[in-house]
């Protein structure tokens, strides 16, 4: 798409994910034309990735060759880095930026991983536990190779069984949460009997590979990249010989182009109604932005946007329920795998903390708030605009995240002008 290009749709949805897509098939379904926007090359999210290409879940399939059928407009490999005006928003992709307009805005910008700084976290090959399957999927050989898995949250096992079936050695799933919290998590699935047996399938397809919760690593150690792994295992150290460390803190909702927009923040999470609409008139939200809820929740919310934004609030009332009972489903994972307050104490004074301005955590101890390091170290003013140290530092010092201001991602300079050009225009005309 060129940048003088400018695009005009009823709906449009921000992510590919499951909560984008399906918010786009319902949408489309009632006749509304419908563009959907994603900065990856293929839709599907990190979950659907490579499934029409690979084909092993039937659920993405449905609605991946739904929403071609659907003649939904998808515009991939782009990223919205700005709204200049109500009903605008600008993406920028490999041949420029262009222009997107709207009647309504459905923002599905999915979730990110947590990543808290220990000893030897930024050695090569030390990598977020989704980021290695996403590699792996996108053709990384992982055959033969030792992997340790470690953090929290049922992502952990999920990339165990993928990398496990794809030949790596799997030496010890290190789990945070304690045997106690996981053994009355067991017990809530009762009244969620699908997520039970997507729990024996995960570990059916482990077979012998060690899940030990209560344990969390707390080095990571190697002359050029990584070599072992220093994990706390019921109250011991223990080194493990490995080639890479898969390691994740759960996840963290993507809420920066919603906080642009000024959607109202609770919690952490972008506030919505009961048809799943934000605080600013037009722009709906679902899937993690709103509560980190996994798959199920994520479809329901996006069906729920889709319809009410094209009109059919009275279909949408209709799986008010099957949502409720995924929420309920949700609240309890947060329980389960809240962080434990010993991960505090895993930085030492030279482990750096913002990887893209080498800020140690020395340098940030003497400071009271996010705004403050920001002034005096550069704390999450590099490239990933502290979407990696962000949350770091909200766990670790408990400081809350201030304003986010555009471009919400590095852009292009050229781009960037076009904005300018675009505002100076509008205050002519008015």
């Amino acid at each position: 798409m060129s940048r003088e290009e400018e695009r005009h749709f009823d709906v449009l949805v921000i992510g590919g994910g499951p909560a984008g897509i399906a918010a786009a098939v319902r949408a489309a379904e009632c006749g509304v034309q419908v563009g959907i926007v994603d900065d990856n090359a293929t839709l599907g999210g990190q979950i659907w990735r490579g499934s029409l290409e690979n084909g092993p879940a039937p659920d993405a399939l449905h609605w991946l060759r739904s929403l071609q059928k659907l003649g939904v407009t998808e515009l991939s490999g782009m990223r919205i880095f700005d709204q200049p005006d109500t009903g605008i928003v600008r993406a920028e992709g490999f041949e420029g930026s262009c222009e997107l307009r709207y009647r309504y805005l459905m923002v599905a910008t999915g979730a990110r991983e947590r990543f808290l700084p220990f000893p030897g976290w930024t050695l090569p090959n030390v990598m977020g536990a989704g980021g290695l399957q996403a590699m792996v999927k996108a053709g990384l050989p992982i055959r033969g190779r030792r992997v340790v898995v470690a953090g929290t949250g049922p992502l952990l096992l999920a990339v165990a069984a993928y990398l496990h079936e794809h030949g790596a050695e799997i030496p010890i799933v290190c789990e945070q949460a304690s045997w106690g919290s996981l053994a009355r998590f067991s017990a809530a699935l009762l009244a969620h009997p699908g997520k039970i047996g997507q729990g024996i399938k995960l570990k059916r397809q482990l077979g012998r590979v060690p899940f030990v919760p209560g344990s969390w690593p707390v080095a990571a150690h190697g002359r050029e990249r990584l070599e072992s792994v220093e994990i706390l295992r019921h109250g011991r150290r223990e080194m493990i010989p490995c080639d890479y460390l898969a390691c994740g803190f759960h996840l963290v909702p993507n809420i920066e182009f919603p906080s642009l927009l000024g959607c109202k923040i609770q919690g952490g999470y972008v506030q919505v109604d009961e048809f799943q609409r934000t605080t600013v008139d037009g722009v709906f939200c679902a899937g993690e932005p709103t509560g980190i809820g996994g798959l199920e929740l994520s479809l329901i919310e996006g069906q729920i946007a889709g319809l009410t934004a094209a009109g059919a609030a009275a279909s949408a009332r209709k799986l008010f329920g099957s949502r409720n009972k995924a929420v309920s489903f949700s609240r309890m994972m947060d329980r389960t795998f809240q962080l434990r307050t010993e991960l505090r104490t895993l930085p030492s004074a030279e482990t750096i903390v913002c990887r893209c301005e080498d800020v140690a955590y020395s340098r940030l101890q003497g400071h009271t708030s996010w705004r403050a390091a920001k002034l005096h170290t550069r704390c999450g003013m590099g490239p990933c605009q502290g979407r990696i140290c962000g949350p770091a530092t909200q766990f670790l010092f408990q400081w809350q995240p201030d304003s986010v201001r555009p471009p919400t991602f590095p852009v292009r300079v050229e781009s960037l002008a076009s904005v300018t050009e675009h505002r100076g225009a509008s205050a002519l005309q008015q």
